[in-house]
C-alpha cells in the first residue's frame, strides 16, 4: 500500500463533459503546475496520489459517466492506490448535499466557480498573473477560448443555470491576451464556447459585443481560423455575421443550438422565437455569410411532443438542410420549468424519434458532401492514424463534425494547413488527395 510522505504529491486531473469542462480543468493544470505542484490531465499511468475529478451533470447518461468514475477512484482510495480524491464540476454543484451523504469517502467537494477553495486545498494559491495562460491538453494547433460563464435564458429544460449560474462575460483585453499566448504557443485554430455566446458583453459592455470581439480576436497574430459556438438564435446580434463575412480567418461555420422546429413545442421550451422566425434568421444568415455551414443540435421528446410536433421538426429539418446535426433525447431534469410537466413520451419513441432525424440527416449529408467532390478546399491537418492523415475543413468543428481522409505519400506535419481537392463523399467524411 502506498502511504503518505514516502514522495512528493501528484494531483492528476480527469475530465468528464464538454469543452467547457476541459478548458476549466486546463485553468486548474496551469494554475498548479504555475504553483510548482506536479500535475497531470488524464494520466494514463495511474501514479498520482490525488485525483480531482471535473464532473458533468447535463443529462442522465453524462451523470452516470460522473458517478461512475467517482465510484472507481474511491474504490482505488479503499484499495490505497490514492490519496485523496476531490470533485468538482457541474454534477457537484448541483448535487453536492446528495452526493456528500452518498459517497463519504470522497475528501472534498467543489462547485463550478470554486477554483480558488480548490486551488487551497490542493496547497496551492489563485495566481492572478496566470490569467489569460494555459496549458493545453489537445494538440497545440486548435484551442477552445471560454468567452462567458453561465447563462441567464430561460428554456425549460435546461439545468445549465443552476449548475453554471447566471452570465458572466469575460474581458476583451483578457480574451486578446488569452488568444495572444495561445497563438505565441502554435494555436491556429480558436473554437469560441460559453453556454450563450450570443449574450456576450451584455453584462460588462451594456450591449451585445460578439461582433467585436470577433474583430479583436481576428487581429491576433497567428491565428488563421476562429470558429463560433453555441449562439442562441434569440437576439441574436447581426453585426456579427457582417464581421464573419469580411475576416477571412472567421470560419464560415455557425453552431446554433434551435432544439426544436415546432412553434408550440419552441413555446414549451420557453425559447423566446418561432419556427417562422427561426427560418427567417437562418435566410438571413445564409444570405450575410454565403457559403456558411451551419450546426445545429435538436431535443426529441420533450414533454408534450405529439407526433404532430415531430412530423414538424422533420419537415423543419428537411427544408433547412443544416450542414451538421446532433439531436439528443430529452432528459427530465429535476428543478427545470420542464420537470413540472409529465415526462409522456416513451423511451423508446424518443429513440425511434432520434433515429428517423439522423437518417434524414444522413441523406441531407451525403447530397451536401457529394456536391463538393471535386472541389478544393483548405484543411488542418489534425492527425495520423494507422498510417492516414486527418484533418478538416473551415466548415468542422473537432471531435463533432466531418473529417477529410488525407491521401498523400508525403508526410505532413500536424497543426498545418494543406490544400486538397475532394475525391470522395460519404455521408460524415471527405477523401481529398494533397496538392
Amino acid at each position: 500500500m502506498k502511504t503518505k510522505g514516502h514522495r512528493k504529491n501528484k494531483v492528476n486531473i480527469v475530465t468528464l463533459g464538454c469543452s467547457k469542462n476541459l478548458v476549466d480543468s486546463e485553468v486548474l493544470l496551469t494554475q498548479l503546475k504555475g504553483n510548482n505542484i506536479d500535475a497531470i490531465h488524464e494520466s494514463k499511468n495511474d501514479d498520482a496520489n490525488i485525483v480531482v475529478i471535473n464532473t458533468c451533470g447535463f443529462i442522465d447518461n453524462a451523470k452516470q459517466e460522473s458517478i461512475d468514475t467517482i465510484l472507481r477512484y474511491v474504490d482505488a482510495k479503499e484499495e490505497g492506490l490514492v490519496e485523496k480524491v476531490y470533485v468538482t464540476g457541474c454534477l457537484s454543484q448541483r448535487y453536492k448535499a446528495d452526493l456528500e451523504k452518498e459517497i463519504p469517502l470522497v475528501d472534498a467537494w467543489f462547485g463550478t466557480r470554486d477554483l480558488s477553495r480548490l486551488l487551497k486545498q490542493l496547497n496551492a494559491n489563485y495566481k492572478q498573473e496566470l490569467v489569460g495562460e494555459r496549458i493545453l491538453t489537445n494538440p497545440s494547433h486548435f484551442a477552445y477560448l471560454k468567452i462567458s460563464e453561465g447563462c441567464d435564458r430561460p428554456c425549460s429544460f435546461c439545468a445549465i443555470p443552476l449548475m453554471r449560474g447566471k452570465h458572466i462575460s469575460r474581458p476583451m483585453e483578457e480574451l486578446v491576451l488569452e488568444a495572444k499566448n495561445l497563438a505565441k504557443g502554435g494555436t491556429k485554430e480558436l473554437l469560441l464556447i460559453a453556454q450563450d455566446s450570443t449574450y456576450y458583453g451584455l453584462d460588462l459592455y451594456k450591449k451585445r459585443n460578439l461582433a467585436e470581439l470577433l474583430k479583436r480576436l481576428s487581429d491576433v497574430e497567428g491565428i488563421e481560423w476562429i470558429r463560433l459556438h453555441y449562439a442562441f438564435p434569440t437576439g441574436f446580434p447581426m453585426d456579427a455575421l457582417d464581421v464573419m463575412a469580411e475576416r477571412n480567418n472567421i470560419c464560415k461555420y455557425l453552431d446554433i443550438p434551435l432544439q426544436h422546429g415546432s412553434t408550440e413545442m419552441l413555446q414549451f421550451m420557453r425559447r423566446g422565437t418561432t419556427r417562422e422566425k427561426t427560418e427567417a434568421l437562418l435566410q438571413t444568415i445564409r444570405e450575410k455569410v454565403p457559403g456558411i455551414a451551419i450546426r445545429t443540435t435538436l431535443i426529441a421528446g420533450h414533454p408534450g411532443e405529439t407526433q404532430m410536433h415531430f412530423d414538424e421538426m422533420m419537415s423543419f429539418v428537411e427544408r433547412s438542410r443544416f450542414d451538421r446535426l446532433g439531436v439528443f433525447t430529452y432528459s427530465h431534469e429535476e428543478n427545470t420549468h420542464s420537470h413540472s410537466m409529465a415526462d409522456d413520451v416513451p423511451a423508446k419513441i424518443k429513440q425511434e424519434r432520434v433515429d428517423q432525424l439522423m437518417e434524414l440527416q444522413q441523406g441531407i449529408s451525403l447530397e451536401l458532401n457529394q456536391a463538393k467532390v471535386g472541389d478544393t478546399y483548405k484543411v488542418l491537418v489534425d492527425r495520423k492514424e494507422e498510417g492516414v492523415f486527418i484533418g478538416r475543413t473551415e466548415f468542422d468543428s473537432p471531435e463533432v463534425d466531418n473529417e477529410v481522409i488525407l491521401e498523400t505519400k508525403d508526410y505532413l506535419r500536424l497543426g498545418d494547413f494543406v490544400n486538397a481537392q475532394i475525391t470522395g463523399a460519404t455521408e460524415f467524411d471527405l477523401t481529398a488527395k494533397v496538392i
